[in-house]
C-alpha cells in the first residue's frame, strides 16, 4: 500500500470515530418536553425569571369522556320570517324618505312617502260614495212614509231600497280602499295633504334601500325598502344523508363563528329537508339562533355542533390556557423549569369551559392555564 493510501485510510477511521458523537444531542432521548422544544412548530423557548413565575400556573391535560358531536358547515342567514319587503301600494313620486341603509326603524315609523293621484281619486271617491249614502237615506225614508200612507207605489219603495243599498255598498269599498293605503278613520283623512306615509311594519334595521326623493315607483314586485330585524337568524347548512339519523327538529345546537373563535351561541334544529339532493347527497338543515347584538352578520360562515347520545374520549385544555393570534390557536408548553413554548394547535369549540384539542398536543402535556399573556408580553419583548 502506497504512502497516500495509508492516508487516506487513516481519514475515514477517524470520520467513523467521531461520526457517533456528532449526531447526539444534549437531552435525553427519553425527555419528551426536550424534544418538543427542539420541534420546528415551537417559535421558541421563553425563560421567565423566578420572580415572575409567580404568576404562571401550569396544569397537566388529558383526556376525558365527552358527548360524541356532529359537526355542519353553514352560513349565517336572514330569518325571513323577521324581514319586510315594502312595496308601493300605488303609483307615485317618492316623498319625504327619512332612512338609509344600516339606520334602525320602528314599527310604525314612516320610512317614505308618496305623493299619487290616486290617492286623490280614491279620497274624493270616499267623499262622493259618503254624499250619494246621505241621499240615498234621506230618499228611502221619504218613500216609506208615503207608501205607509198609500202615496207611494211598492216599486217607487223598493227602487229607493235598491239604490240605498248600492250607496252602502260603495262606501263600504271606498272605506276599504283607503284602510288599504293607511287612512283609517276621519282624522286621518281630514289631516291627509296629499303625500300618504308608507310606515315599517316591523322593528328593525334598513338592510336594502332601491328608491330616492323624487323617484316615481310602481305598483310591481320591486321592494322599494328591506327591512330585517336581526335579534334572531338563521343558520344554513347542509347534513350528508348517512347523518340525517343524528338530527332532529327541535334539537339543540351550539353554534361558532371565526368572527369569534372563543365563543358559542346556542340555537335549535327548525327545519330538515324532506328530500335528499340527488348532486351532493345532502339534506338542508337550518337552526334558529338569537342574536343579541346582532353580532352574527348575514353570509358569515358558521359552524354547527350537534350533541348526539353517545360519548367519545378526548383531548381536551382549559379555555382559558387557549390564545388567538392572525387567526392561529396558541398555548404555551412547558419544557422545564421556567421554561415555555409557544405551541400552534387545533381546537374545536367550547366544551362547557374546556376547548376539544384536535391537534397539536398530546395527553401529559403541561401547558400554561394561567398567565399566558405575561409570556406572551415576554416573548414580544425579546423578539423586538
Amino acid at each position: 500500500m502506497t504512502k497516500l493510501q495509508w492516508r487516506r485510510l487513516g481519514a475515514l477511521l477517524f470520520a467513523a470515530a467521531f461520526a457517533p458523537a456528532c449526531g447526539r444531542t444534549h437531552a435525553a432521548p427519553n425527555d419528551p418536553d426536550a424534544a418538543r422544544s427542539a420541534a420546528p412548530s415551537d417559535r421558541g423557548v421563553v425563560v421567565l425569571e423566578a420572580a415572575k413565575l409567580a404568576g404562571v400556573t401550569v396544569d397537566t391535560i388529558s383526556e376525558r369522556d365527552l358527548p360524541r358531536t356532529l359537526a355542519i358547515a353553514g352560513k349565517v342567514q336572514f330569518d325571513e320570517d323577521r324581514v319586510a319587503r315594502i312595496l308601493a301600494p300605488l303609483p307615485g313620486q317618492i316623498a319625504d324618505l327619512h332612512v338609509k341603509v344600516g339606520d334602525a326603524v320602528r314599527k310604525g315609523q314612516a320610512v317614505c312617502a308618496i305623493n299619487s293621484r290616486e290617492v286623490a281619486a280614491a279620497l274624493g271617491e270616499h267623499a262622493e260614495s259618503h254624499k250619494d249614502l246621505e241621499l240615498a237615506e234621506k230618499t228611502l225614508a221619504m218613500t216609506t212614509d208615503l207608501f205607509e200612507h198609500q202615496a207611494a207605489s211598492k216599486i217607487a219603495l223598493q227602487q229607493a231600497q235598491n239604490d240605498e243599498a248600492k250607496a252602502r255598498s260603495r262606501v263600504a269599498r271606498a272605506d276599504q280602499e283607503l284602510r288599504v293605503l293607511g287612512l283609517i278613520n276621519e282624522q286621518a283623512i281630514s289631516g291627509f295633504t296629499g303625500r300618504l306615509p308608507i310606515p315599517s311594519p316591523i322593528a328593525g334595521v334598513v338592510i336594502d334601500r332601491r328608491v330616492n326623493d323624487g323617484q316615481f315607483v310602481q305598483t310591481d314586485s320591486t321592494p322599494l325598502i328591506t327591512i330585517a330585524d336581526l335579534s334572531t337568524v338563521w343558520v344554513l347548512g347542509e347534513l350528508f344523508e348517512r347523518d340525517v339519523r343524528f338530527v332532529a327538529v327541535g334539537q339543540k345546537a351550539a353554534v361558532s363563528a371565526a368572527a369569534y373563535p372563543n365563543e358559542r351561541f346556542t340555537g335549535r334544529v327548525n327545519y330538515i329537508s324532506d328530500v335528499i339532493d340527488p348532486a351532493t347527497r345532502t339534506a338542508k338543515v337550518r337552526v334558529s339562533v338569537p342574536n343579541p347584538g346582532g353580532r352574527l352578520k348575514p353570509e358569515m360562515f358558521a359552524s354547527v355542533t350537534v350533541a348526539l347520545a353517545d360519548s367519545e374520549r378526548v383531548l381536551t385544555v382549559p379555555s382559558r390556557a387557549v390564545f388567538t393570534e392572525d387567526s392561529r390557536t396558541f398555548v404555551y408548553a412547558a419544557v422545564g423549569s421556567g421554561r415555555f413554548v409557544r405551541r400552534p394547535i387545533d381546537v374545536g369549540p367550547d366544551e362547557g369551559g374546556d376547548r376539544r384539542v384536535l391537534g397539536g398536543l398530546s395527553p401529559g402535556d403541561r401547558v400554561v392555564v394561567d398567565g399566558a399573556l405575561l409570556l406572551w408580553q415576554e416573548e414580544e419583548r425579546r423578539a423586538g
